[in-house]
Parts: structure tokens; sequence; C-alpha cells
């Protein structure tokens, strides 16, 4: 739950709005979508839709720098999972504008050391509903 009373039940489809990768380009800026050629580049945030908890460009754009240092998923399911305390590679989500859909999904896990500079990684700023 969110402070504020707003809540939530995370999905299981491999976008936020769904299972149709037809539908990316209304949600995401990708490799589809981006420009020609070297003309390809990043957008402003909020252009396209927003998913169903009212967050924009969670697919795309430029992938989401996460905190979590980057391990081997554990071989079973868990409950509440926490990764390493430290490591040397932070996780990134969701694709970039450069991009094929498929690597455009929040479940879609990639890394890269936290002093990796490339014009596809960005991070989320949020704050309190």
């Amino acid at each position: 739950m969110f402070t504020g009373g707003v809540s939530f039940s995370l999905t299981s489809s491999a976008y936020s709005f769904g299972d149709n990768e037809g539908q990316l380009g209304e949600y995401a800026w990708y490799n589809n979508n981006s420009g020609t050629g070297s003309d390809k580049e990043t957008h402003p945030v909020g252009q396209k839709k927003p998913n169903a908890w009212e967050l924009f460009d969670m697919h795309g754009n430029v992938c989401e720098w996460c905190q979590d240092w980057h391990a081997d998923y554990p071989a079973g399911p868990v409950t509440d999972p926490w990764g390493p305390s430290s490591g040397s590679f932070r996780v990134n989500r969701g694709g970039y504008w450069f991009e094929d859909p498929r690597l455009c999904q929040s479940g879609c896990r990639q890394s890269s050391t936290p002093d990796h500079r490339y014009f596809g990684i960005g991070f989320r700023l949020v704050r309190t509903v």
C-alpha cells in the first residue's frame, strides 16, 4: 500500500499494460518508433500513455538504473526476496529507445557497473503520493 491509501496488485503480464506487444508503441519509445537511423533518441517523459498505476515510461525510452545489486535469481520460488547487500553490478530494467520489444519489459533484467555511463540508462525520480 502506498501512503495516501492507494493500493495495487502486481501483474504477471509481459508489460504493465498487458501481453499485447502490438500495443507497446502506445506506451513506450523503443527501436520501432524512436526515429530512423542515427536520428533515434530519448524523448521527454509523459508523451505516451500511462499504465494502470498512472506511471509513465515504464517500458523503453531509457533503462531504469536500479538500487539493487545484480545476482543470479534463486533456483526456486521465494517470497519477498532480497538481493545481495553489495556487489559489482547494478540492475537495469525496462529497455531503452534502441532496443527490441522483448527487452522493453520490466522483467527484462540487465546489469552494469555503478560508474558505467551510457545513453540508454537513466533513473526514475519518485515522490510520495
